[in-house]
């Protein structure tokens, strides 16, 4: 028993010690891999991917998805260094990159490497789609989404470890797992990925609209996107991001703060 005590203590102080904090929310987040670990590993993966997929260089698409990141990285440096995060973006290598491919999709890892594939660009429409999508795929990144998953999924893994030592009872053993299973995922790390999504799009707002971008435009891209969907998606329970409804009221909600937020940094008329 004081074995099993000095365990949960020891992790207890292991995930104390192992936090970050979020910029945009001030809140203490799980970090058991820290950043100097999580970016070389993340550039390293990048170059790879890049090296195996078609790059598409000097088309105007790819000019545009360069403009566009470049913009929308000045515009979280500005916002990081008028809330007292100066040097935050330190350690970022930012890279912007359009691969040929119909998937519609984009990302940025941690440390700011960026891919959108060419299927995505019809959706986005135009340029402040672009920046619609760029604001809110940086924004995991700058805060930390994918530490923080790769955190709770290494807490998650350890809890099942423990539990598979402790319970003795091979009937007892399998119950578990099966629970601990289907109620951490649907219980915990579905809600969370939901938690980030919301949050990458709030921050993602604030970016494209801070760098020059209609905000109003966000909910037009994800009404498009619903109509590419079309409109098949599991409830909302069981997906990692919030259902496409609710996705576009929260960003019909939120325009208008990230127009404050921009008029902040002088930002009061956007591009077309």
């Amino acid at each position: 028993m004081k074995f099993h005590k000095k365990i949960v203590a020891s992790g207890t102080l292991l995930l104390f010690l192992s936090c970050a904090t979020n910029p945009f929310t001030g809140k203490k987040t799980m970090a058991l891999v820290p950043n100097n670990q999580l970016f070389p590993t993340a550039f390293a993966q990048y170059d790879q991917f890049l090296s195996e997929n078609k790059v598409v260089k000097g088309t105007k698409d790819a000019e545009m998805i360069t403009r566009v990141g470049q913009r929308i990285a000045v515009a979280a440096e500005r916002w990081l260094n008028a809330n007292g995060h100066q040097g935050y973006l330190k350690d970022y290598k930012w890279e912007y990159n359009l691969v040929d491919d119909k998937t519609v999709n984009a990302w940025c890892m941690p440390g700011g490497k960026i891919v959108f594939y060419t299927g995505i660009l019809p959706i986005a429409d135009n340029e402040t789609g672009v920046a619609a999508i760029m604001g809110h795929e940086v924004a995991h990144a700058l805060a930390n989404h994918g530490q923080q998953r790769m955190s709770a999924g290494m807490l998650q893994q350890g809890v099942a470890i423990a539990g598979n030592i402790a319970i003795k009872d091979e009937k007892s053993r399998n119950a578990f797992n099966q629970y601990y299973g289907v109620g951490t995922t649907v219980g915990v790390m579905l809600p969370f990925s939901r938690a980030h999504e919301t949050e990458a799009d709030r921050i993602g707002l604030y970016l494209m609209a801070i760098a020059g971008y209609n905000p109003d435009e966000a909910a037009q891209l994800w009404k498009r996107m619903k109509a590419n969907s079309g409109g098949q998606a599991p409830p909302e329970f069981l997906s990692t991001h919030p259902s496409n409804d609710t996705r576009i009221a929260n960003l019909e909600k939120l325009a208008p703060t990230a127009k404050k937020e921009a008029a902040k940094f002088g930002v009061t008329s956007f591009r077309e």
